[in-house]
């Protein structure tokens, strides 16, 4: 029986309120399918479903949820509720959680927290919003390294069911500053007189608690690492981050890039949870930008309108030859966006790119120039120079502004995925209209 037909026999218990009878169904589910059936659960039944669930389970199950259905279920919860489910959260995805919630719900949240935890949490949430510290779990292994293996082996089993991750050991200085990082197999090979001193090798790969979080991103994919280590200006040993939030942070990127090159604005909560409201916010501010852009291209044709009067036939060729530019500029900014994010290029490699671009674009525009010389010769032979030389200029120069525009944004410390492709495509319609009148009315001879 499949996940969903296990969700429609649980919707039906949930209906008819037959909580025993869903404990013992949903239990055997992984966590993040019960995460999605609370999803789907309207209303009151959702809290009431939730604590059906098991003390220990219905924590895990709230670690998967996200959006309006965890919100709701906090606003719900009892002050004991919430400090369960609040103290079995991993360090890390508690600031989350409370990084994403607003300030008197935070406040409430932190007010049910013990000392201890409070403490971790504030320490957590202060640092900056997207730093390295806000991913980081203070949850991990560390030892002396003046310690021998056995005990360090024995600190572990004392302790092992209060870290994040036994598979990466660290070893710190008497100040608490990091040295090095063992693994447990390497410890488990050794003999258990044998001091840890002796195991070190370094330097280690770290991160500091105030880096932003994409570097986390580049770091553990350049280093192949499922763990890294965060430190202070000191060196001391602050927490670690771990891969799967590493891959959170990932997709997180990913998607608001994906958003910025739309262009939409900064988009929250998933698309399916959206309000209209919403979605039209994101969306409209650029679209009525690039509409008041859009009147450049018109001032231009307007400026040209004795020579477009003269030659009716250049009105044929016109959306194709200023698209073709923008999307050769779109195709260019895309491969650069992308080239920057990863740090396969950077600010120094642009003029060797520049030489690249130009050659590339120019095979492209000259390619692009055969094919619409063809259809002039047949459409409109008195203007098959004009739209050819236009055609392999304006593909040329649409190419230019989108390879050179992430750079410039990231010269002046903005998001490259700021250079979107209307926002490009905008650009090379007004260079494109300007150039193909120019060459229009210098061929043709019709003055302005």
């Amino acid at each position: 029986m499949t996940f969903e037909m296990m969700k429609n026999e649980a919707r039906a218990l949930v209906e008819e309120r037959r909580w025993d009878e869903i404990r013992e169904r949903v239990t055997e589910w992984p966590a993040a399918e019960v995460a999605d059936l609370l999803v789907e659960t309207p209303g009151t039944q959702r809290i009431l479903l939730f604590r059906a669930l098991p003390r220990a389970y219905a924590e895990e199950v709230f670690s998967h949820l996200r959006g309006p259905a965890r919100d709701d279920l906090l606003a719900d919860f009892t002050d004991e509720e919430a400090r369960s489910v609040l103290l079995g959260l991993d360090p890390d995805d508690r600031t989350q959680l409370l990084a994403e919630l607003p300030g008197p719900v935070v406040q409430r949240l932190l007010n049910v927290l013990p000392s201890d935890e409070l403490a971790e949490a504030r320490t957590l949430l202060g640092y900056p919003e997207e730093s390295v510290g806000r991913l980081m779990t203070p949850d991990y292994v560390m030892v002396r390294r003046e310690w021998t293996v056995g005990q360090a082996l024995e600190h572990i089993r004392s302790r092992g069911e209060d870290y994040e991750t036994v598979s990466v050991i660290y070893v710190t200085g008497s100040s608490g500053e990091l040295e090095d990082v063992i693994g447990l197999r390497l410890l488990l090979m050794s003999e258990p007189e044998v001091p840890i001193d002796s195991l070190v090798r370094g330097p280690v790969v770290r991160l500091q608690a105030t880096d932003d979080r994409e570097e986390a991103v580049r770091v553990m994919a350049r280093y192949d690492l499922n763990v890294l280590p965060v430190v202070d200006e000191r060196e001391v040993l602050l927490g670690i981050v771990t891969a799967d939030d590493v891959m959170d942070v990932a997709e997180e990127e990913v998607t608001e890039d994906f958003h910025k090159m739309a262009p939409i604005g900064l988009l929250r909560s998933s698309l399916r949870d959206a309000g209209v409201a919403l979605l039209w916010r994101a969306r409209v501010g650029w679209l009525l930008v690039l509409v008041f852009m859009n009147i450049f291209s018109g001032a231009g044709i307007e400026f040209f309108e004795d020579t477009l009067a003269a030659t009716i036939s250049l009105a044929f060729f016109l959306p194709l030859l200023i698209d073709s530019g923008g999307n050769a500029g779109s195709q260019s900014a895309t491969l650069m966006v992308r080239a920057l994010a990863t740090g396969d290029v950077r600010m120094k490699d642009w003029f060797r790119l520049l030489g690249k671009e130009v050659f590339v674009a120019l095979l492209l525009g000259v390619t692009m120039a055969a094919g619409v010389a063809l259809i002039a010769s047949f459409r409109a032979p008195e203007v098959l120079v004009v739209v050819s030389l236009t055609m392999t200029l304006v593909v040329i120069v649409g190419s230019l502004i989108g390879m050179s525009l992430p750079f410039l944004l990231t010269r002046f410390r903005l998001d490259p995925a700021t250079a979107s492709a209307p926002l490009i495509t905008s650009l090379a319609d007004i260079a494109g209209v300007l150039i193909y009148f120019s060459i229009a009315t210098w061929l043709i001879g019709v003055g302005t």
